[in-house]
Order: structure tokens, then sequence, then C-alpha cells
């Protein structure tokens, strides 16, 4: 079994066709699949698409493009409030975004501030997007953590080594897409070969950047398997053990997911 541990699957790419998705996603042998909120004012979507699929969890958050759009909603006392829904497994995608700048930097940082108190306070891993960002990123985990333990992943890593190595040493997973099977990505392949077995996820991050060799069309959480091939060849191991590794470590980050429900073969035997 591979766990997609991010998508989007609440995006109107997938409206038309939503149950042919996540059957696909079955068929390729896609056990669970985490749909990852981006606005708060839209979790109610997100958890309803969680709500319909025994193999689909959901995330709670405010995504850096949209921190200023939603300020005003995002409180600590919201995210532990809405955390409670039996679906929710992290909080995010939360973070920085010093690429697009879509958001006022210091309003990305207070909301990202704010996640990460929700975090502590509910004992759920944070689903963080970096980008351009790195220094940053870490430093307010830190200033927030305060020496508290924190879980979480860095999602659709492709930062450099030293935000990895950083990432690592402070307990954190990275989650690795499509990207790493692109052409061009030779530095990325270098630092995940140098990356624990025991701290890798996978994901797509759907509906976008498709792994090659579907690169340019819409992705879909059945492409995981591409990328999971593509990380299990640079580290060296037989793609049923990086499977078997890499959905380990999902459940043991995301403690809320029941590993007894629907997908799991090995825990139904």
């Amino acid at each position: 079994m591979l766990v997609d541990s991010h998508c989007h699957l609440d995006f109107p790419d997938f409206a038309e066709e939503l149950d042919a998705v996540v059957d696909r996603a079955r068929q390729a042998g896609i056990g669970r699949m985490v749909t990852i909120c981006t606005h708060l004012s839209r979790f109610e979507r997100v958890a309803a698409v969680a709500e319909r699929f025994d193999d689909v969890y959901c995330s709670l958050g405010v995504h850096p493009h949209q921190a200023a759009e939603e300020d005003a909603l995002l409180t600590v006392e919201r995210l532990v409030e809405l955390s409670a829904h039996p679906k929710v497994v992290g909080l995010g995608e939360t973070g920085l975004d010093y690429f697009y700048d879509k958001s006022p930097r210091d309003v990305q940082q207070d909301c990202f501030r704010r996640h990460i108190r929700a975090a502590l306070e509910t004992g759920l891993p944070l689903i963080i997007h970096t980008r351009d960002a790195d220094d940053d990123t870490m430093r307010i985990v830190r200033e927030e953590a305060a020496g508290r333990p924190v879980t979480g992943l860095l999602h659709c890593f492709s930062s450099g080594r030293q935000l990895a190595e950083e990432a690592l040493d402070f307990g954190f997973h990275l989650s690795l897409s499509g990207i790493v099977t692109f052409k061009k990505s030779d530095d990325l392949r270098a630092i995940v070969k140098d990356v624990p077995l025991d701290r890798i996820l996978v994901e797509t991050d759907a509906p976008y950047l498709a792994p090659v060799p579907h690169r340019g069309r819409r992705n879909e959480p059945a492409f995981t398997a591409l990328t999971a091939a593509c990380v299990a060849e640079v580290k060296g191991v037989d793609p049923t053990e990086l499977a078997r590794r890499t959905t380990d470590n999902f459940f043991r980050l995301f403690t809320r997911a029941d590993r007894a429900a629907r997908g799991d073969a090995r825990a139904a035997a």
C-alpha cells in the first residue's frame, strides 16, 4: 500500500469524476489519501470529500497564498475547534511562500505562527509549504516551539540541502512529489539519496506537478506510484520496501489516521 499524503480532491479539477479518480487511486495501490485544506472558509467542502470516502482524510488550514484573504477568519481557537472533526489528521497547508508573495510576508508569518500554536495545543502534525523562505520557516518553527515537541513535514520538498538537514534535525519528515521525477531535479535526487527512509513520505499535490511521464497533465492520486518508484530507485530499495516504509512513516506521523480502514491488506490479514 502507498499513501498520497497531499492532494486537493476538493478542487474543481476533480468535480466531474471524483469517484473515478479515487477508484483509480485504489486500483494503483493507493490505500490512503489526504485532501488538503487551503482556505479555512472552504473547510466544510474539504471535510465533505473526506467524509465521502473511508480511505480519504483531510487537513485544516490556510495556504500562505491566502493568508491575507483569510487572516480575519484564522484564529488559534478556530483551528483547535475545527480540528476536532474526526477526519482531520493535520494542520495546513501552512507556511511561507516568498516566491509568489501573494500575501504580505508579515501576514504569512503571523498566520504560520497561529498554525504552530494550534499544533502545540492539539498535538496534530504541521503540513508546511515553504518556497524561497527556508531561513524564516525553520526560525519561526523553533521560536514558536520553544523546546516543546512539534511534529510535521515539509510538503512537496524541493528546497536545498541545508533546509532538509535542519528539518530532519528538528524531527520533521520530508514529503516528495512528482518533482523528484523531473529531468532537471538531479540536485533534489542527490538530497533524497541521503534522507533516512524512516523520514520520507510521498505525495502528488494533485492536480499539480504530475510526475514523468504525465508531466504537464492533470495530476491525480494514482500517480503517487510513479513518484514512489522513482524514490525507490534513488534510494536503491525495492518499490515494495519503499511503499512499506513510507506508509509506516505516514501512520506514525498522522496518528489520527486509521490503519485498519479500507485499503490496508496487512491490517486485514
